[in-house]
């Protein structure tokens, strides 16, 4: 079973999450601190993490910027915060859901089922058919099987969901994907997230295609109707 790392001040929260996760047959490892938490998953890689974001020495907005600059691990936000730019501004960073204090053991556990749903199917573990496939459109190469993305034969990395997200645009070039179809192929039915969630994961892609390539204009925004990837 996957290996679940995480990242809190609280030991009643790491005690009670750790149980419930492990009584789903999880495996997990707990840390109290973003700093060693940051050393623990370089040294030992989880299959997914959830982090606080309030934590002394290192918050977990800090620990997801620095771990982006080398993984890709799926991450989950705790947060008691209510601000709706703690949210926003984490989804930009690269995480793939937020749950908000105070929450069920069992809303917990359905998510992280959902985020590593996804992951599976990122690397190919449950994917057949045409999603498996190698998509080449102009200069974008996806490969679904080893979650790889170039543009110009220049490695982009991206988060599951980004992946996902992209995967569902390029597939079919010039045919507008509305941001529910795009919810549809990024998340599972039980999570729900708004219009700005899709809104604020196309903005991190851009960004990161626009780090390799300044002129990238392949993903384009038809005003209220949605998104779709330029035809080539």
């Amino acid at each position: 079973m996957p290996t679940i790392a995480l990242v809190d001040d609280d030991r009643h929260i790491l005690t009670s999450v750790s149980m419930a996760l492990e009584a789903e047959g999880y495996s997990t490892s707990t840390y109290t601190d973003g700093v060693a938490a940051l050393q623990g998953l370089e040294d030992t890689p989880p299959d997914m993490a959830i982090f606080d974001i309030k934590m002394p020495r290192m918050d977990g907005m800090e620990l997801l910027r620095r771990l982006r600059q080398k993984s890709d691990l799926p991450v989950i936000f705790l947060t008691s915060k209510d601000e709706e730019i703690d949210e926003l501004f984490g989804l930009k960073m690269g995480a793939d859901d937020f749950i908000r204090k105070p929450f069920s053991q069992r809303l917990l556990v359905e998510r992280v089922k959902a985020v590593l749903r996804r992951a599976q199917n990122r690397e190919g573990i449950e994917v057949t058919g045409e999603a498996s496939k190698i998509i080449e459109r102009g200069r974008l190469m996806m490969d679904p099987d080893r979650h790889s993305s170039t543009w110009d034969g220049r490695s982009v990395t991206l988060t599951v969901t980004e992946f996902l997200i992209l995967q569902a645009l390029a597939q079919r070039p010039g045919i507008v994907k509305s941001r529910d179809s795009l919810m549809d192929a990024a998340y599972d039915d039980q999570v729900y997230v708004d219009d700005r969630t899709i809104d604020s994961h196309i903005k991190r892609l851009r960004k990161k295609f626009k780090v390799v390539d300044d002129d990238f204009d392949a993903i384009e925004t038809l005003y209220g109707v949605g998104y779709r990837f330029r035809e080539m």
